[in-house]
């Protein structure tokens, strides 16, 4: 590709033929999803190419291309959105329903305040005006008008921001921001929910349109309960994390309180987007959010989802914070739309993942899950977390247990090894040490840790807990020899999405030939 590109800034048409090939069905995926005609996508496209060709030598690191290219698509179908919202006619031209003087009125108030903006716009300074033009009307990112301005970002926003506050102060409007979007724009927000901090960061970054919204839970992590919002669950779960994680119990509630409340005004927005990958971590969070959604009354927003379970280039996908600023933006548009198939498979996983039935969570594995592609091999793995048939390990702590007497024996290490292995899972760091440090605990521990650095937690980061030393026990190796009946150690009181597996019984376990829960005793591989 960088060929074609270096090609075609000399004006090879064969080198803009192949970029024209490469990228066209891109390019027509963005530009119906926001014209919605195949005709008016395929006459935007074509106008973004003969852009695009036109200021080549502009784009500086040929890797930004997909980028670059994407963002000239999606300011073109603005445009011609634009162009057709402004398109006037005689008012007795209009076709107005019988009767509806409201109609009428209203085509004269937007005319009216159309005139009020430009002339409000045009009295700005010129560094004023011009930041507000092209970032506003004609579409360009604040990277771009920076450049071409030749002043820092910092300045541009400062502006922006000035300029906002004079219109404000002008237009006798409370947001110029919402009148801008509701007379140019046809109203069109969008909210995108994603995973983490670092693709919100990188989606800011970025040339996406809309607001962010981070969702910080860790569903596949403690205790869990259909209805997460229920004060006296949340204080439970609250209590729980802080325990075994060390996240403050108050931080958590305001952080459950404050994303709940961003959530609650969906409705403002045309589309919400949620950004997932194919883990466990993630299934959980977007099996509880199409569960949420489900049971509210969507009015004229649409709901979207992007989720993804590799990329082209990277050998192990690990998720969405693996990408770049640049590949997040190649995914741009590529989301489809949620419909009731996914809200209602969506629904049902979130019910059976929080149950305390172990039959729930085995349906999980039985359905059919088709509409979320990801969802069961997720759920499998969640349920390999349980005690097995075996040896009464689940697949985290005989993974690392096999690890560490495979030669790892540093943490961060093991940790690096494990969570590859077990990608599937999500796991992160403070979920590790915790299955990491109930393995040697316990009047017959799996594993023996040398060193008096604490095992790290939210609070805490443990500067040298990673010198120190893992090895296997006696009993460590009984088990993985095969010797030992079952592993009686620390590590059999946790939860397991909504089941707490405790107790010296443990008798629910999982059968990794048979690809079911059990109970102690059963033969056939059912539940009771």
């Amino acid at each position: 590709m960088f060929q074609w590109i270096e090609e075609a800034r000399q004006g090879s048409a064969e080198a803009q033929e192949s970029l024209v090939r490469h990228y066209t069905g891109m390019a027509l995926a963005v530009a119906y999803d926001k014209l919605q005609d195949p005709h008016s996508a395929e006459d935007a496209v074509q106008e973004a190419f003969t852009e695009a060709f036109a200021n080549l030598h502009k784009l500086q690191d040929p890797r930004r291309f997909p980028g670059w290219f994407k963002v000239i698509v999606e300011r073109q179908c603005y445009r011609d959105l634009r162009r057709k919202q402004l398109q006037t006619l005689p008012l007795h031209e209009m076709e107005l329903p019988a009767g509806d003087q409201r109609s009428l009125e209203t085509v004269v108030e937007k005319k009216e305040l159309i005139g009020q903006l430009h002339a409000t716009i045009g009295g700005l300074p010129p560094g004023m005006r011009i930041a507000v033009q092209l970032y506003y009307f004609q579409g360009y990112s604040l990277q771009e008008i920076s450049q071409y301005l030749g002043i820092s970002l910092a300045a541009l926003k400062k502006r922006l921001f000035d300029a906002r506050r004079k219109l404000k102060n002008t237009l006798h409007v409370a947001d110029f921001i919402s009148v801008f979007t509701d007379l140019y724009e046809g109203g069109r927000r969008m909210l995108h929910i994603v995973n983490g901090d670092s693709v919100g960061d990188k989606l800011k970054q970025g040339n996406i349109q809309g607001d962010i919204l981070v969702w910080r839970e860790l569903y596949s992590f403690g205790p869990v309960f259909p209805k997460m919002d229920e004060p006296d669950y949340r204080r439970t779960r609250a209590r729980y994390l802080e325990q075994t994680l060390g996240i403050p119990r108050k931080e958590y509630i305001e952080t459950c309180e404050l994303q709940e409340r961003k959530l609650q005004d969906f409705r403002k927005y045309d589309e919400v987007v949620l950004w997932f990958e194919h883990d466990l971590f993630d299934q959980t969070m977007l099996a509880y959010l199409l569960h949420w959604f489900k049971e509210k009354s969507l009015g004229s927003t649409k709901l979207s989802l992007l989720c993804i379970g590799a990329y082209p280039g990277i050998e192990l996908f690990r998720g969405l914070g693996q990408l770049s600023t640049e590949q997040l933006e190649t995914l741009s548009g590529t989301w489809h739309a949620i419909g009731e198939d996914e809200l209602a498979l969506g629904r049902m996983l979130w019910e059976a993942y929080t149950s305390d039935r172990p039959e729930q969570h085995q349906r999980m594995l039985e359905v059919d899950s088709s509409a979320l592609p990801f969802a069961r091999d997720a759920f499998e793995a969640h349920l390999a977390r349980l005690p097995s048939v075996g040896n009464g390990l689940g697949i985290i702590e005989q993974t690392t247990l096999e690890a560490v007497a495979d030669g790892v024996h540093q943490p961060y290490e093991l940790f690096r090894r494990v969570g590859d292995q077990l990608h599937m899972l999500g796991m992160g760091d403070l979920e590790f040490w915790f299955y990491l440090a109930r393995m040697t605990e316990g009047p017959d521990p799996l594993l023996v840790i040398d060193g008096t650095a604490p095992f790290p937690d939210f609070k805490q980061a443990a500067p040298h807990f990673q010198d120190r030393m893992l090895q296997v026990t006696n009993p460590g190796r009984e088990v993985l020899a095969g010797k030992a009946g079952d592993a009686r150690t620390g590590i059999i009181d946790k939860w397991v999405g909504g089941l707490h597996v405790q107790g010296e019984a443990l008798s629910l376990r999982w059968d990794p030939e048979r690809k079911s829960v059990v109970r102690t005793g059963e033969s056939d591989g059912t539940t009771n």
